[in-house]
């Protein structure tokens, strides 16, 4: 039987992901569906993925599945193949990634988690599925130019910073627990104006939509496949992009360019930049913005201090971090006090 787990060194199979000539197609999925036995269908999709040489990140629960993944350009019929027999997944939109770059994951990782997307909710206190009207992107942009209509972005603060939709409400929060109670607070007294609401891929709006209209709001709507399908059809279609900067993604690339305006700062030195990075000091290892000067200045650290720890040998760089849970501090996504052009 073979392993259901990756055994090889990360740093190895990092390595060998850049040196190879291999062109693989990046993509992501989502679909909410009852799963009754979440670590076997885990176990049997990690065989069968392994097999067709999918790398990428899945989280499995039981209500449902969130895929981003990348797959070898020469076996993608296979997998496109696999899916359509699938019963439960033969009908999920796939959303290819708007740079064409394969060197997203270098490994496959499927999670059992208790949701596929940290809510903090009572999901059994309303239906999922009862979520808000879908809108292709020419019908996105008919809404948006609504002066009564309210467009929301569901993400977190550091991934509008890079990118967001023109005059859209963006909540400065850390995660999606968070954004959903504080737009549920901005949108009070508005629950008969029609709410459109935005994410990456569409998976948090299907959540969040549903919610909403769960507790009151009337007119909800969400953009069908997110920032990454949007983008794709205005291009094919010739619309207008009401999208401005950089999509934010959740893999090895940590952005996808949409449009050539730079619309945030170097948190170091305050030059428009929207490149992001995590401090080289594992201990650390906080995301955030830092243009190329301050790459090379800080060697790709957050700060003085950390460019010190780095600059030690790795075994007393091991020894200062044993035993030191970071936990969620590393995904405060930029708010430091070391970072002084934080907004």
């Amino acid at each position: 039987m073979k392993p259901l787990h990756n055994r090889v060194n990360g740093k190895e199979l990092k390595q060998a992901l850049e040196e190879s000539a291999e062109i693989r197609k990046t993509l992501s999925f989502y679909k909410y569906f009852k799963i009754e036995e979440p670590q076997a269908f885990r176990d049997s999709l990690y065989s069968s993925w392994q097999e067709l040489g999918v790398f990428g990140r899945v989280y499995v629960a039981e209500e449902g599945i969130n895929a981003q993944i990348s797959v070898p350009e020469t076996g993608y019929n296979m997998f496109e193949k696999w899916m359509s027999q699938h019963q439960e997944l033969h009908d999920i939109d796939l959303n290819m990634a708007i740079e064409a770059a394969g060197k997203s994951f270098f490994k496959l990782k499927i999670q059992v988690k208790s949701k596929i997307v940290a809510d903090g909710l009572n999901d059994k206190s309303f239906d999922v599925t009862n979520c808000g009207k879908h809108l292709l992107a020419s019908e996105f942009n008919e809404m948006a130019d609504q002066p009564d209509t309210i467009i929301v972005d569901m993400r977190n603060h550091y991934e509008s910073e890079v990118g967001h939709f023109e005059n859209a409400i963006l909540p400065d929060t850390d995660t999606f627990r968070e954004t959903l109670s504080v737009v549920e607070d901005q949108l009070k007294g508005k629950e008969n104006q029609n709410i459109v609401m935005y994410c990456t891929g569409g998976i948090r709006c299907e959540k969040a939509s549903a919610y909403y209209k769960h507790v009151g709001f009337k007119n909800v709507f969400q953009l069908k496949g997110g920032i990454i399908q949007y983008t794709r059809d205005v291009d094919a279609q010739g619309l207008s992009n009401k999208f401005k900067g950089k999509n934010f993604v959740f893999d090895e690339r940590l952005g996808e360019r949409i449009t050539e305006e730079v619309i945030s700062r170097c948190h170091q030195c305050g030059k428009p930049s929207d490149d992001h990075t995590n401090c080289l000091n594992y201990s650390c290892h906080l995301l955030f913005i830092q243009c190329e000067e301050c790459a090379k200045q800080y060697e790709g650290c957050c700060s003085e201090e950390c460019q010190e720890v780095v600059k030690l040998p790795l075994d007393e760089q091991k020894r200062l971090r044993k035993g030191i849970d970071r936990g969620q501090m590393i995904y405060k996504k930029g708010r430091s006090e070391n970072l002084t052009y934080k907004k």
